[in-house]
Formats: C-alpha cells, structure tokens, sequence
C-alpha cells in the first residue's frame, strides 16, 4: 500500500501554517494583551521549539518503529490544542505553557510523518525527498506570517486552531494500515537517540537557526522602534524570499553538496543581519530582509544532505529528528536571549550578535564538516 505522501505534505503544512501564523502574532499579542516587553515577546516566540527540540527525537523512534500515524495524529492535536491555550491564556504563564504544547504538537507532525515518507523510498532519492517534504514545514513557517498580516491580531488565533485541526483530520482520515507497526528498539544509551553522525550538521543548523529565531522574535519590534513602517510586511517579504531560493535552489545541494551550498547561503545571512542592524529607511530594511530570507532557504536540505551522508541512510526519523532539534534549540535561544540583547543594548546589537551566530556557523560548516570518505566495499 503506498504512503499518503500528498495528504502528509497537506497535513504538516497546515500545523506549520498555524505555528508560523503565531510567530507574526506574538510581538503584538504579548506586549498589548500581557504587558511585555522584548524579553517576554521572545520568550514566548522562543520557548516552543524548546519542547519541539525535546520531542523531535522521540517522535523519530517512534516512528521508525512504525508509529508515524499515532504519532502525527497526535501532533494535529496538541498543535491546536496549544493554539486554543493561547488565545485564551488569562496570564503570561498560561501562554507559555500552552506555546510548549503547540511545540511538541509541531514536532511530532513533522519528525512523524517524515519517516512515514521516506520508509518507502530508495537511499539515493531520500536526501531529496526529504528536502522536498520538508517544504511542508518551511513553507508554513514562512508563509505563517503571511495569514496571520491578512487576518490581523485578534482573528489569528482562530485561525491557528482551526489550520491545527484540519492537520489532525487530514491524518485521520489516512488509512489505520497505511505503515506497519514494529515492536520498539530499546533506548540504552544516549547514542540510540543521538546517532554518532548528527552532531556537526546539527550544530551548523543550531547556529543559523539562532539567526532565524532572532529575525522571527525581534524583527518587527525592531522596525516598530525605528518607525520604518514597513514591519506589517517584513516577515512577509522574508517568506516570500525564502519560499522562492528554496524552490529554486534545491538542486544546487544535489550538485554542489551540502556543505558548499550552506557556506556560502549563510555567509549570506551574515550580509542580511548586518544589513538589517544597520537599515535605517524602508527600502534597505527591505532589501536586507529578503536576503535574510534567501540566506535561510538552503540551510534545511543542505543539512539534511550533511547528514544522511554521515549517517549513510541509517535510521532516518531519529536522525532528522535529532538534527532538526539543533534547529529548534537555536530558535529557543535566539528568542530570551535576543529579547535581552535588545533591552540592554539596543535591537541593533541583538542583530549583530545574530550575524556573529552565523559567521561561527559558516566556521563550523568550513572546517569541520569535511566530506567524509565513501565505505570500501567488503
């Protein structure tokens, strides 16, 4: 039987758009309703990927054994769950909260369904198809944003649930055979959870995602502060950049290998963050923010090529899951730490600091991440 490839894509989109729409919600929504400031908006954007980082890699072994459709189902549930919580948090502890059920709702969707989709096919297509899937989750983070300007501040959150809950019909309505269970593979040791291969291709992701965190967190404050008023439409710019580099770059990780492309696409970044600390009218904010967006594009399949060359294929779900948390944590950290940057120093420095994340993950990508030597036959 094959896998429900389409309805899974759908699916994910759907809870990506739900939790992209709250990332252009947040800054507005905590300051007017809550009463904070930069530090609390970043918190609240940052703190899910905390709980999507811790949860990534057991959606992984979970599905790997099988369980991809519990697993994603469940994810359409807490993502609107968390959704809910939000809209009708009463105090700034509740929406946190309620943020961390919406992270470990995003995390099963996508760290679920993506073994799902790779389980049936060949080890030399995977690497690109699991770029192509992951599309489901960028392009709703991108293009989250985007919903959530169209519909404005106060309608968002029913939106957001009402996106989560059609996830979670789309995957109920698969199939309950559509992928065979198999009993679990115990959890010994810390390398069951963390295959020897993931580490360096996830610090580079954690380190450019420590960028994107901090465009996601801080960007429309910043341009608030300065009254450029160009914030209504900045994360829109940078998804639309995003969105386009991703579809039209893909192959270059093909022909150039992972390694290259995610050197120079984040040496690009470091252009755009500098650009953006700098950017004092309308256009250059602009401008910046779109090659902040095709900086970013890259960063995902590049990695993803990175590591299924170093772990050669094995395991995938814990694999992508545990480097994707990399991504998550580097969020969740750009969002505090970010916030505080800025109330101390000014949203310049915080974006400088940004473009200092991503020059040491251009060093790491350059001088660690030698291609490693294919296996001598036996």
């Amino acid at each position: 039987m094959g896998v429900p490839v389409r309805r899974l894509w759908v699916a994910v989109l759907c809870g990506y758009l739900a939790f992209g729409a709250t990332l252009q919600a947040l800054p507005t929504y905590v300051p007017e309703r809550f009463g904070g400031g930069a530090l609390e908006s970043g918190t609240a954007v940052g703190i899910a990927f905390l709980a999507t980082a811790c949860a990534r890699p057991f959606a992984g072994w979970l599905a790997d054994a099988g369980w991809s459709r519990p697993v994603v189902l469940a994810g359409g549930v807490l993502a609107a769950v968390g959704g809910l919580g939000q809209m009708v948090a009463p105090d700034l502890v509740v929406l946190l909260a309620a943020r961390l059920v919406m992270g470990a709702g995003e995390a099963a969707l996508f760290s679920g369904a993506l073994p799902w989709v790779l389980a049936g096919t060949r080890m030399s297509q995977r690497g690109r198809l699991a770029g192509w899937f992951g599309l489901s989750m960028w392009g709703g983070l991108a293009a989250g944003p985007v919903i959530a300007s169209l519909v404005g501040d106060h309608r968002v959150w029913w939106v957001v649930v009402g996106l989560a809950v059609s996830s979670a019909i789309l995957v109920s309505t698969t199939r309950a055979d559509a992928n065979r269970v198999e009993p679990l593979v115990r959890i010994r040791r810390v390398r069951d959870l963390a295959p020897a291969g993931v580490p360096l291709p996830g610090a580079t992701i954690g380190l450019a995602a420590y960028c994107y965190g901090t465009v996601a967190a801080l960007l429309v404050l910043r341009l608030r502060a300065d009254d450029i008023a160009v914030d209504h439409v900045a994360l829109t710019v940078f998804a639309a950049a995003f969105l386009v580099v991703r579809f039209v770059g893909s192959p270059l990780v093909d022909r150039y290998g992972g390694r290259t492309v995610a050197v120079w696409t984040v040496a690009l970044e470091i252009v755009a963050l500098v650009g953006l600390a700098v950017a004092t009218g309308p256009v250059s904010a602009l401008v910046f923010t779109a090659l902040a967006g095709c900086g970013m594009a890259l960063v995902y399949p590049a990695c993803v090529s990175m590591t299924l060359d170093r772990v050669r294929g094995l395991r995938p779900g814990v694999s992508m899951g545990v480097m994707t948390s990399f991504w998550d944590l580097g969020v969740m950290v750009a969002g505090p730490l970010g916030g505080l940057v800025a109330e101390q120093a000014g949203f310049e420095a915080a974006f400088f600091v940004a473009a200092g994340f991503a020059a040491a993950c251009v060093v790491v990508c350059a001088v660690f991440l030698r291609p490693r030597p294919a296996a001598s036959p036996r």
